[in-house]
């Protein structure tokens, strides 16, 4: 008898009413009617335009295996795609618009603050020496060959610093972080003090008493700025030098599919080592691809749907003997899971045999398909070279002349190996005019689709991870430490980071006399040559 309700991976049974099963059976029609309409409504069947995935994104979520021959009935560039978008992604759109904007409004008030103290540290030496000039120009001073020299000093100083801070501050920001940088803000707090315990002194011991030695008041300001050159040196010392030793060793390990990465990082701030590791991640880590993480998720699903426990009595009116089923039921399904758990590595290692021998398929068949189609475009430009230079075909017109002859196979083994989600058509005949224009092989075309690059060689959209959230129980701007964990979160992965100190190393030197290296050799006279 079919007469099976599913209900949290187990079936039940119950013999009693046929109309409660024929009500489960509508019910379950109507669910499923639901689904569909569900579906449809969520979903929508476009075409692929140019700037779109290849081959949608249907096997990512691991719903469906398409079938092998599904191409055969398709044309070779266009193809269709399916896209829904959920209340949750247009919160999220939302909150990343309004981030933006927020970290925009916060590094224009910083880049403004930083101008603010640059124009007074270069204009403070300048009013020092014009001030005088403007208030009591008949009581000053003549100002003799030293003096004139000064000035000299003073210009290619201010120039040399102007320079240095142009190179070492005024740089572009690689990063928004969650705190302020201490030496840095350290840093401006102490040229702040400084130039204004300056004008304190300048106002009280120059203004008030209206100094007639201008000569002195000159020295005075390049006291200021040979000052304001020893600041500099001590950012540099601290911004820059302090770090470059090594100290920890950090192990990055991403949560999804475990990829581990090592880094030896200096005397950093645990929001400074966060900001170094993920701009190696983007050059070091190969891209996510999360439709691989759904195979193992379908398989154990598999197994749970497989296996089933009926009640042929029905549900027993003994609160206690319905306590006593269910705990016989579930230790029925342990076992159960437990035997079949026990043949399941067969079925593993079957799954992969048979997927390694697509991928190879599919990798034999593209490999051919693209050196067809560049020995193509040999010829085409073996017969271009006779024709008019107004007749000759730019590099993507011939990358979309030969597109079709390979998107077929191309379409194949990426979906084979999970990574159309990755490539874009747009892309493709991006990537093969480029080759085509440097004329580089067809293994050099290949070499990005046949093994997964880091994720900054994809497009900034497949950058899953724009906004990243620093996890840490010790405060951020400490320093790093042995045995300091954190993770760095996104919305689809987290980075987990362990640092441990690199041990102090103690070396001895041993000495070797160069006479116990010497031998003799001694030959006997009877030999039997």
């Amino acid at each position: 008898m079919d007469t099976e309700s599913t209900y949290s991976g187990y079936s039940y049974y119950s013999g009693r009413s046929r109309g409660s099963h024929r009500h489960g059976e509508r019910s379950r029609d109507r669910h499923k009617s639901r689904s569909k309409d569900s579906r449809s409504e969520k979903s929508v069947t476009i075409n692929t335009p140019p700037a779109e995935p290849l081959l949608g994104d249907s096997t990512i979520r691991g719903e469906q295996v398409q079938d092998d021959n599904w191409g055969e009935t398709t044309t070779a560039v266009t193809g269709t795609s399916d896209h829904s978008l959920s209340q949750e992604d247009i919160v999220r759109i939302t909150k990343d618009l309004e981030d933006s904007v927020g970290l925009d409004c916060r590094r224009y008030f910083t880049l403004t603050l930083a101008v603010i103290l640059g124009l007074l540290v270069f204009l403070t030496p300048l009013a020092f020496l014009v001030l005088p000039h403007l208030l009591w120009p008949e009581k000053l001073q003549s100002c003799g060959t030293a003096c004139e020299g000064l000035y000299i000093s003073v210009a290619f100083k201010l120039l040399i610093l102007l320079l240095a801070v142009w190179a070492l501050f005024f740089r572009p920001p690689r990063a928004s972080l969650p705190r302020v940088f201490v030496f840095r803000a350290l840093l401006a707090v102490l040229v702040l003090l400084f130039v204004l315990s300056y004008w304190l002194f300048y106002g009280v011991r120059i203004l008030d008493t209206q100094d007639e030695n201008y000569q002195g008041i000159v020295q005075y300001a390049v006291s200021l700025v040979d000052a304001l050159l020893f600041i500099h040196y001590l950012a540099i010392v601290l911004l820059e030098l302090r770090q470059l030793q090594p100290c920890f060793s950090v192990c990055v390990t991403r949560s999804t599919d475990g990829e581990t990465k090592h880094y030896n990082l200096g005397q950093l701030s645990i929001q400074r080592a966060a900001l170094a590791i993920l701009e190696n991640y983007y050059c070091d880590f190969p891209v996510h691809n999360p439709a691989l993480l759904s195979a193992s998720k379908s398989r154990a699903a598999k197994h749970l749907a497989g296996l089933k426990v009926y009640n042929v009595d029905g549900p027993g009116n003994n609160a206690a003997a319905a306590a006593g089923l269910a705990h016989s039921q579930s230790r029925a399904m342990i076992a159960a899971a437990a035997r079949r758990r026990d043949s399941s590595h067969n079925e593993l290692y079957y799954e992969e045999a048979e997927h390694e021998r697509r991928v190879r398929k599919r990798r034999a068949r593209l490999v051919v398909a693209v050196e067809e189609a560049f020995t193509h475009v040999k010829h085409m430009q073996e017969e271009e070279q006779k024709k008019t230079p107004g007749d000759v075909m730019d590099p993507r017109e011939a990358a979309q002349a030969i597109f079709p002859s390979m998107a077929r196979a191309l379409q194949k083994y990426l979906r084979t190996t999970k990574q159309q989600h990755c490539h874009s058509m747009e892309s493709i005949q991006q990537h093969l005019a480029f080759c085509i224009t440097n004329n580089m092989t067809p293994k050099a075309f290949l070499e990005s689709y046949l093994s997964p690059g880091p994720t900054l060689q994809y497009s900034r959209d497949h950058w899953r991870a724009r906004q990243w959230t620093l996890i840490s129980e010790a405060s951020v701007t400490s320093g790093l430490k042995d045995g300091t964990v954190f993770l760095l979160k996104c919305v689809d992965f987290s980075l987990v980071v362990t640092c441990k100190k690199i041990p102090y190393i103690q070396m001895s030197e041993e000495y070797i006399d160069p006479k116990s290296h010497k031998f003799v050799l001694r030959l006997q006279s009877e030999t039997s040559v």
